[in-house]
């Protein structure tokens, strides 16, 4: 581990700057794992299509805490890799809702496989008290990113 994380951290803004630091590293270490074409934007958008299933774009950039603008062109490329599909909303017009297809659905979870093999690979690596702190810090990231 790096002398810069490896640190006793004791304010709470050390910790976030740590935190920062380290989720941004992990971040880009498991993008490099990926090896489709889609960015992270458009995996993420993937992800939420599947964990909530057809929705609006609206709803889908709130969801993934964008501007509709920047999930239009998120969309549209999606939509053009047959990733997503656009119906008809039932009951207003104006708008389509979205899902993911069956090659977005399969793609997608090629990716998590490919993603969750490496990862797994590195907490066998940690001892069982290291693995219980990250069972345990999974859920307040969690709910720290939904914030």
């Amino acid at each position: 581990m790096p002398a810069s994380t490896a640190r006793t951290v004791r304010t709470d803004s050390g910790l976030a700057s740590a935190l920062a630091v380290s989720i941004g590293r992990m971040s880009r270490r498991l993008r490099q794992e990926r090896d489709s074409e889609l960015t992270a934007t458009q995996l993420s958008a993937l992800g939420t299509l599947r964990l909530h299933g057809p929705l609006t774009l609206g709803a889908l950039a709130a969801y993934e805490r964008v501007q509709p603008p920047s999930m239009t062109r998120t969309v549209n490329c999606l939509v053009d890799n047959a990733m997503v599909r656009r119906e008809p909303h039932p009951s207003d017009g104006r708008q389509v809702v979205l899902h993911l297809s069956d090659e977005g659905g399969s793609l997608l979870e090629t990716e998590r496989r490919r993603r969750d093999a490496w990862l797994a690979q590195r907490l066998r690596g940690l001892d069982a008290d290291q693995r219980d702190l990250l069972r345990r810090a999974a859920p307040l990231l969690e709910a720290l990113a939904q914030s």
